[in-house]
C-alpha cells in the first residue's frame, strides 16, 4: 500500500523553500510531498493589508482538497494555528497531524497586534525569543535574506473551531526548542498555542532536541519522522 501524500507548510516568515532539503529526502524516499507558501509570504512587494489567517486556512484546506486522498500535514511554528482551523473544515482529508514544535493553537495568536505585516526581528531579540541551536550562520543568513513580514492579520484573526470530527485525527506533536515535557505544561498552562491539545483523542509526543527551525537544524531527523507517520498511517 502507498503512503500518503505529505503536505508541509511553513511557519511565519517562510515560504516552500523552507522545506527544501526536507522535502528532497523524502522524495527520494519515494514520497509524494507538496511545501506550500502561504498567502502574503511569496514576496517582499505582496500587498499584505487583507489577508488573515482564514486566507491561510483556505491555503491548507485547497491543497489537502486537490490530493484527492488524505495526507499527513505538518506544520511548522505560527502555521499551527491555520493547520488546526485546517482539521477543522476538512477533517476526513486528513490522515494524520504533524504539529512540528507548534501546537493546535485556537484564538488569536496576537489579538492586539497593529499593523499590516510583522517583520522578523533583529537578530538579538530573536535569538531571546526563539532557540537556534543547530542553526549555522549561513542557514541564519540565509533565513534573514528570504523571510517575508507576516501577514498582520493573521495574528489577529481567530478561527472558529467546531467541527467534532477533528479530535479523532491522530495527531503528533514534535518538540525541539522545548522539551515534550514542557510542551505538556505549557498546554495545562493554557497557553494559546497548545489550547487544542485537549481536544485531541489520539496523541503522540517526540522529542527531536534542536532549534525551533529543524527542518535545517536536524532535517534527515525531521524526514525519518514524517516519513514513518505516513508509513503507519499508509
Amino acid at each position: 500500500m502507498s503512503t500518503p501524500p505529505i503536505i508541509l507548510v511553513p511557519g511565519f516568515w517562510l515560504g516552500a523553500w523552507a522545506w527544501d532539503e526536507v522535502a528532497a529526502i523524502l522524495r527520494s524516499e519515494g514520497h509524494d510531498v507538496e511545501a506550500l507558501t502561504l498567502p502574503g509570504l511569496d514576496s517582499i512587494d505582496t500587498d499584505r493589508s487583507g489577508i488573515g489567517l482564514s486566507d491561510h486556512t483556505d491555503a491548507i484546506v485547497e491543497a489537502v482538497r486537490d490530493a484527492r486522498r488524505p495526507v499527513v500535514l505538518a506544520v511548522h511554528s505560527g502555521s499551527g494555528a491555520p493547520g488546526y482551523a485546517a482539521t477543522d473544515v476538512i477533517p476526513d482529508g486528513i490522515a494524520a497531524m504533524v504539529y512540528v514544535d507548534t501546537g493546535p493553537a485556537k484564538g488569536a495568536l496576537v489579538a492586539d497586534f497593529e499593523g499590516d505585516e510583522y517583520p522578523l526581528p533583529p537578530p538579538d531579540v530573536l535569538a531571546e525569543d526563539e532557540n537556534l541551536d543547530g542553526l549555522g550562520d549561513e542557514q541564519f543568513a540565509e533565513f534573514r535574506r528570504r523571510a517575508i513580514p507576516q501577514p498582520g492579520g493573521v495574528l489577529r484573526e481567530a478561527a472558529d473551531i467546531s467541527n467534532e470530527a477533528r479530535r479523532d485525527i491522530p495527531t503528533t506533536v514534535i518538540c525541539c526548542a522545548f522539551t515534550s515535557d514542557q510542551y505538556r505544561d505549557a498546554a495545562a498552562a493554557g497557553y494559546a498555542f497548545l489550547a487544542g491539545i485537549s481536544d485531541l483523542h489520539d496523541v503522540t509526543w517526540i522529542d527531536l532536541p534542536t532549534s525551533h527551525w529543524p527542518m535545517w537544524s536536524r532535517p534527515s531527523d525531521l524526514a525519518e519522522i514524517l516519513a514513518r507517520i505516513a508509513a503507519g498511517v499508509g
